[in-house]
This record gives structure tokens, sequence and C-alpha cells, in this order.
């Protein structure tokens, strides 16, 4: 008895089919047994036949059957020979470096304010209080003279000269006599110390201070003395005095 060759496989495709076949065919027995089925019926249910075939269109382009399906071909995977170390003698292919984009910097924070750098050379000054430095004292200077001479007395006269900007408001005239038996009175523009022959004169409260570039007049007499003879030394804060010839 001979073999009973295979059926073909029915695909998704030929069952929809199948079946939107044996809906049409129902259909139409069931509507051709009736004579009072009505125009709008039968336009209704070709409608819907035609949606059944549309929709039966649409499944069959999108469920293709495997057989149709074109197979895609993958390569095999490499063996352990080739994955291994290179015989001797081949050269190694060199592995390219990958390509990374430069970093972005991040930008320098805004500054509140562009400072500027001093410059090469300069100094720099405190800022100023409000008060200002009085100028550096400078030394006096100092002038003996003789205005008048008695029988028994002489009349002498200290100019006090200041070359600085500054008042000098302290000073000391020292004025030696050549003995101790003279005497010193009628003092004007300071006070008047002994201790000897020396005399001192300090300034006579705030008449007595020298301004700047001005000078202030110490006068007075020198008594008991027949010959007038003039003081042995004048000094002006220990610098000596001019205008005495010894």
């Amino acid at each position: 008895m001979p073999a009973t060759p295979p059926q073909p496989r029915r695909t998704v495709a030929i069952i929809v089919l199948d079946r939107i076949v044996a809906l049409v065919t129902a259909a139409r027995r069931v509507l051709t047994g009736r004579d009072d089925f009505s125009r709008a019926a039968w336009v209704a249910m070709i409608a819907a036949v035609g949606v059944l075939i549309v929709t039966a269109a649409s499944i069959i382009g999108v469920l293709r059957t495997p057989e149709e399906l074109t197979p895609v071909a993958l390569d095999p995977p490499p063996s352990v020979e080739q994955v291994g170390t290179p015989p001797p003698g081949t050269s190694r292919p060199q592995a390219r470096p990958a390509v990374t984009s430069p970093a972005l910097s991040a930008p320098p924070p805004a500054a509140s304010a562009t400072a500027v750098p001093p410059t090469a050379g300069a100094s720099i000054r405190p800022a100023p209080t409000g008060t200002t430095a009085p100028p550096a004292a400078a030394p006096l200077n100092a002038e003996f003279t003789i205005s008048d001479k008695a029988l028994l007395s002489y009349g002498a006269a200290v100019t006090i000269s200041n070359p600085g900007p500054g008042s000098v408001p302290q000073w000391t005239l020292a004025v030696t006599l050549p003995r101790e038996s003279l005497r010193i009175s009628a003092v004007e523009g300071a006070r008047a110390s002994r201790d000897g022959a020396v005399w001192t004169f300090v300034p006579d409260g705030t008449a007595g201070q020298v301004p700047g570039s001005a000078s202030v007049r110490v006068t007075f007499r020198v008594d008991g003395s027949l010959t007038g003879a003039a003081p042995e030394s004048c000094t002006i804060d220990g610098a000596a005095c001019t205008g005495l010839s010894n």
C-alpha cells in the first residue's frame, strides 16, 4: 500500500482566510433564505465583509510565515587559535587610542572688582588717618649782642632763630660769665636761673616758644663789671652762639 504524502503545514494567514470565507458563505446562506431583508442590511453586511478582508490583508502582511523570512547570516565566533598569541614573525595590529573630546575647563569665578597690581618700584603709602604728623624740629640758632654799656653794667640781647617749618616750644640758653660776682638782672623773654657763673635761660611759658621760620629775643643786663667784660661762652641747646668774640 503506497504511503500517504504528508499534508502541507497551514500557516496563520491561510487559517485567517479560511475563517473569512466560511463567515462570508454562512452570511450569504442566511441572507438568501430571507426575502424581507432590506437593502440597508445588505449594505451593512457588505461593509462588514470589506472590513474583514482589509483586516485579513493587514494580518497577512504583518504575520509573515517563517518560510518567507530571510535568515540573517551570523559570523562564526573566532577560534581559540585566532584569539591567542599570534605566531612569531607576524605583526600585531596596534590598538587605536580612543578619541576623546577635550575637557572643557570651568570658567574662572567672576570677581567683584578688577584688581590692579602695583607697579614695580611704587611705594605703598598708608592711608591718611585724618591727623598730620608735625614736621621735625630743626636745630635753633642764637646770636649774642651787647646793646649798651654803662659804668658798672651793660645790656645784652640774644636772638634765638628757628630755621625749620615747625615751632619749637622748649629750648635752653646758657650764658657763662667771667666771674661769679657778676649778676644778671632785668631779664625779659625768658626765666633765668644761676649755678655759679653759669646762667640758664628757658622759655617763659607759651610766649617763649619759637615759631617756624621765626625768632624770639631774650634781653638782660650784666651788673658788677667795671670793664664791661663779655660772657665767656653762650650756647643754645648745646650749640655755640654767634656774635661772641673770645
